[in-house]
């Protein structure tokens, strides 16, 4: 096959940052070809209120006019019904918990999940989805998703009727216990998590580009979400968890966590999914279970990827996606 006829993919669980390169992080999420993309809140400042999600679309509705933009905000411990209400309102589709510190500007994170619980309360009498960084900073590092689960079955049988989303999932205890959970219950996977392991990364020369949270894990882990992935299991779709940073702040000795991987994910997948034999599962995972947890239209457009091997640039405005100079075998056919 040459060839490959999607209807055009959701992403959801994109980064697309602030300040002047917010507007080509956005441009790239449309060139690459996703008709939506879950836009994360964790900016400086933060979405946290209807004026700043408000403000915030606008800016990167400007710079892509024709890119789906699903809004989401920062749970804040303390949101008020108010604040919910009119977060809603002004087009919320899903709010973002990040513990305390976890990750990229996540310092005003939430410290105890039990601290939001409030905020969840009227989240689900909302209908609004709750999206999860499932780790707990308090625990070794490889171990941050697997602890946090504990929490995250004690959140999922507190509040029955909110939909959660466990976000960009490392382990195979994270797939276990989402599966577990129930249908009002998902998870993210990403290209990165989906092909890497921490070998990858620093098995031989640190390759900072790779560098992201939740850290890549094991081998084990890595053909445990693989298997997710090619099975067409409903639960689990496409969030690629883009996350663009300065070439600078990459190569540093204080090193961002994030992986651009937003313009090579669908050439990535492509090739992942042939490799195993699993093309006909690529349409769910990118364009129809994450759009049916989601309660959104399916896309009525369509794309297609060509098998035109093609080198990746060592840049994109300034960022540099991990697989940078490498050869793909899929490409994007330009309209």
């Amino acid at each position: 096959m040459d060839r490959l006829v999607l209807r055009q993919p959701d992403d959801f669980h994109v980064h697309l940052r602030q300040g002047s390169a917010s507007a080509d992080w956005a441009r790239d999420a449309q060139k690459a070809g996703f008709a939506r993309v879950l836009v994360m809140p964790n900016t400086v400042p933060p979405v946290v209120d209807s004026a700043s999600l408000m403000r915030y679309r606008h800016s990167l509705a400007a710079a892509a006019p024709g890119l789906g933009l699903l809004m989401t905000f920062k749970i804040m411990a303390g949101m008020t019904t108010e604040t919910l209400t009119a977060l809603k309102a002004a087009g919320a589709v899903a709010g973002k918990l990040y513990p305390e510190g976890v990750t990229t500007n996540s310092a005003d994170g939430v410290r105890h999940l039990k601290d939001a619980y409030p905020v969840f309360e009227v989240m689900q009498e909302l209908d609004l989805v709750l999206c999860l960084h499932g780790e707990d900073p308090g625990a070794f590092t490889f171990d941050r998703e697997v602890v946090f689960l504990k929490d995250f079955r004690a959140l999922r049988q507190a509040f029955p009727r909110l939909r959660i989303i466990l976000e960009h999932i490392s382990t195979r205890e994270g797939l276990e216990t989402v599966r577990e959970a129930g249908e009002r219950t998902a998870g993210t996977l990403t290209a990165h998590h989906l092909l890497y392991t921490f070998d990858d990364l620093a098995g031989g020369a640190l390759r900072p580009h790779l560098f992201c949270k939740p850290l890549l894990k094991r081998s084990e882990d890595r053909a445990a979400l693989q298997a997710a992935a090619v099975a067409g299991e409903k639960q689990f779709f496409f969030g690629s968890d883009s996350a663009p940073h300065a070439k600078s702040n990459k190569e540093a000795a204080l090193c961002s966590a994030g992986c651009y991987t937003m313009p090579v994910s669908l050439p990535l997948l492509a090739s992942f999914f042939e490799e195993r034999g699993a093309l006909e599962k690529l349409d769910p995972f990118l364009s129809v279970f994450g759009a049916e947890f989601y309660g959104l239209p399916r896309n009525p457009g369509q794309l297609v990827l060509e098998r035109r091997p093609w080198v990746v640039p060592l840049e994109y405005h300034g960022a540099v996606p991990p697989n940078a100079g490498e050869t793909l075998d899929w490409q994007l056919q330009e309209v």
